[in-house]
């Protein structure tokens, strides 16, 4: 059973999400931005080792926290390297929300197109333990550079960063953003997915790719 828990967190509300495998009990989180001591509460509460620390794309509401939890955890951080120039420039995007600079890593590993993401796989499934969770990474640049989405074709789950939201788009006004990028990355990976598949945006409420297909103004 897939343990799926969504926390809004930091000043602008970035959805944290924590993916744990009961199975197993390892989990990955995607997104930690700020309010890491309720994370690791949440953990704790289910029991759940962490195996990984996913970053959508490295703006500061998305990858603030990445580096305590890895203090605390010991789990590796994995991002798309082409967002390396938006980690170079910290200082800058504290600047934009008024807050101290955060401690930001290189990813420990990239997050390429294709790259499948796995926790408790191999568990051996004979005993009534769970096959774990597997996904895998979708590269949509758009809303900068190195942006990727972490899509669980099992659990019809799309977590889509900033790339998608409901009744919107990411947008392309930050560095290293580009609109019509953007709009390719969604019609050429995320439309293609099943209509039933849920949505969580780095931001706001959760959709499905058919409503969005169907009703998103900016995808006509």
């Amino acid at each position: 059973m897939m343990i799926h828990e969504v926390l809004p967190v930091g000043l602008l509300q970035c959805n944290c999400s924590i993916l744990g495998d009961e199975g197993s009990g390892e989990a990955i989180v995607v997104d930690p931005g700020d309010d890491i001591p309720r994370i690791m509460a949440l953990l704790e509460r289910h029991k759940l080792k962490l195996k990984q620390i996913l970053i959508t794309h490295a703006h500061i509401d998305h990858i603030a926290g990445a580096a305590r939890l890895k203090k605390l955890t010991g789990a590796p951080i994995l991002y798309n390297q082409h967002d390396l120039p938006l980690v170079k420039m910290m200082d800058v995007q504290a600047n934009w929300l008024g807050m101290a600079t955060p401690e930001v890593q290189p990813p420990d590993d990239t997050l390429d197109d294709g790259r499948v993401i796995a926790i408790g796989a191999g568990a051996d499934t004979g005993t009534g333990k769970s096959p774990g969770l597997t996904g895998h990474i979708l590269f949509t640049p758009g809303h900068t550079q190195g942006s990727v989405c972490l899509y669980l074709p099992a659990e019809q789950l799309l977590l889509a960063g900033d790339t998608l939201f409901a009744g919107s788009v990411g947008r392309t006004d930050l560095p290293g953003g580009d609109s019509g990028t953007l709009i390719r990355s969604i019609h050429n990976k995320l439309l293609p997915l099943p209509d039933d598949t849920v949505v969580v945006p780095g931001h706001g409420p959760r959709t499905t790719i058919g409503e969005e297909r169907q009703s998103n103004p900016f995808l006509k």
